[in-house]
């Protein structure tokens, strides 16, 4: 009965997965260059995750490939590390680290990370890639290009400029924008090309007619996509990359592989949620299967040249709304990548990098508009400071170290909160009340110091622990000694449902003082 629904569902998933095909090459080739890579290890990297990693994974939706969230981490580790193949070697180890995190079953941990730590990096990011977009999309020339360039470029105080490269940029720009507004949603034409298709569809279509009417004004080749040509499967193997195993005593090479498991993992754990709410049979995915998954891809990806690979949203929802049904639809989108490799090399070297950097610029603007910083601020100054503190760390220091100083803020008005709130007191006359709420840390002991200090002698005190669950030794101890003195201070005290402090209750304690009275 399951072969004759895969045999139903089947052309479900070539369509959709031919859909995801069209959305993911230029994400693929856009990344890729962003990073400071060949065009190839983009494509390779989205090849791995339709071959192997949806095969792997528990996940019925979700397609893996290069993320735009990474490309911050590509770009400081390659520089860092001084060498492509020094950071294969990272991408390699980070596949490893994550296969581990999915056999101590650490998937669940990602829940703890605090919402406003992950809103506040993906907003980083995205002020990242339009900041590093911006000069590509405009066209600014390397030497070489200027070189080569003519009548198209014009000078500025920040370089040489393409004009090409600008008059795609903008209109591509134009057309993200536009491909998801209701007015053009209504042809049919705009729901069935996705838009980053239709922009490289518009870059290719420019640069065939310049080269044809005005050589001057084309993008050089420096500002075009250059991916090999590759006519056999020995040159696509020779393509390939190898890791730099001598890296692997160098402690930079660790601290980066680290950092880019961590961060893999959160993308792919937080796709793997919202790839779950949009799946009409909402079908949930192990993150357990799903991090060993990703681990096998990401250390194939390292061993022979790849991009580090993450669960993809853009790519999975595009899977979902195109009405896939199994994990066959990202296989499919993987087979078609390996076969524009050999087949479509010339059309994919016509593709000019301005809209490809339009493509990411857009991305960007979507991870950090404007209404996101409005709805955190909404939230109050307990979801605002770690996501204004994560974006900060992240633009001024490193992804792993924005995420830590975030998590940190986190805890710290976590902790703050806790010394303030656990303990609260109210006062009708001579009578005080001081109420315990769930549990009450050690932390506590301070704010109830402040409170005792505060209560004059001759007052009724009445201690109410109804709702607490748990009270701290230390927070105990100061209200005996309070009780212990109020005899010689003229107090009545009384204690109400106080939690032992224990299994067996001891004697003169909590029991006995349940309603002690002094006087």
């Amino acid at each position: 009965m399951n072969s004759i629904n895969r045999l139903t569902h089947f052309p479900r998933d070539i369509f959709a997965g031919t859909v995801v095909f069209l959305v993911a090459m230029p994400l693929c080739l856009g990344i890729a260059n962003a990073s400071g890579v060949d065009a190839f290890a983009g494509l390779l990297s989205g090849i791995i995750g339709g071959l192997v990693v949806a095969l792997l994974s528990g996940s019925h939706l979700s397609v893996s490939g290069p993320a735009a969230g990474l490309i911050v981490i590509v770009v400081d580790g390659i520089a860092g590390l001084g060498s492509f193949s020094s950071f294969l070697l990272a991408v390699l180890l980070s596949g490893a680290i994550q296969f581990g995190f999915g056999m101590l079953k650490a998937g669940r941990f990602a829940a703890y990370v605090p919402s406003s730590v992950i809103k506040g990096m993906l907003a980083a990011i995205g002020l990242l890639l339009v900041i590093k977009q911006i000069p590509l999309a405009a066209g600014f020339a390397n030497e070489g290009a200027k070189a080569a360039s003519g009548a198209g470029m014009i000078d500025t105080p920040f370089g040489t400029m393409s004009i090409a490269a600008c008059f795609v940029a903008l209109v591509s720009l134009a057309m993200l924008a536009a491909w998801e507004t209701r007015a053009m949603r209504r042809f049919a034409l705009v729901r069935a090309v996705p838009a980053p298709l239709a922009v490289v569809a518009f870059g290719i279509g420019v640069t065939l007619l310049l080269d044809a009417v005005a050589p001057g004004f084309s993008p050089p080749a420096q500002h075009r996509v250059a991916l090999p040509s590759m006519q056999t499967f020995a040159s696509f193997t020779h393509a390939l990359s190898l890791p730099d195993v001598s890296q692997l005593v160098n402690p930079d090479v660790w601290r980066l592989a680290l950092t880019l498991a961590i961060v893999a993992s959160l993308e792919t754990l937080l796709c793997l949620e919202a790839v779950e709410q949009i799946d009409p049979k909402k079908r949930a995915a192990q993150p357990d299967r799903e991090l060993k998954a990703q681990g096998i891809g990401n250390m194939m990806a390292g061993a022979i040249g790849a991009l580090p690979i993450t669960s993809v949203i853009v790519r999975s929802s595009a899977n979902v709304h195109a009405g896939a049904q199994s994990r066959w639809s990202s296989f499919i989108h993987g087979v078609l990548l390996l076969a524009s490799v050999f087949a479509l090399t010339s059309i994919i070297n016509l593709i000019p990098l301005a809209c490809l950097a339009a493509i990411l610029i857009f991305t960007g603007l979507k991870l950090a508009k404007p209404s996101l910083f409005a709805a955190v601020a909404k939230q109050g100054i307990e979801r605002f400071a770690p996501f204004i503190v994560t974006i900060a760390g992240v633009l001024l220091t490193d992804l792993l170290m924005g995420i830590l100083l975030g998590i940190a803020c986190s805890l710290a008005l976590a902790v703050r909160a806790n010394l303030k709130r656990p303990i609260t007191i109210a006062q009708h006359d001579d009578h005080y009340l001081l109420s315990f709420r769930k549990d009450v840390s050690f932390l506590g002991k301070v704010s109830l110091r402040q409170h005792l200090h505060a209560i004059p002698d001759g007052a009724t005190v009445i201690f109410d622990a109804s709702r607490a669950d748990y009270i701290d030794p230390d927070v105990r101890e100061l209200i005996e000694k309070f009780m212990a003195d109020a005899p010689a201070r003229r107090m009545h005290v009384e204690c109400r449902q106080m939690p032992r402090a224990g299994a067996q209750p001891v004697k003169n304690g909590w029991l006995g003082l349940m309603r002690q009275r002094g006087s």
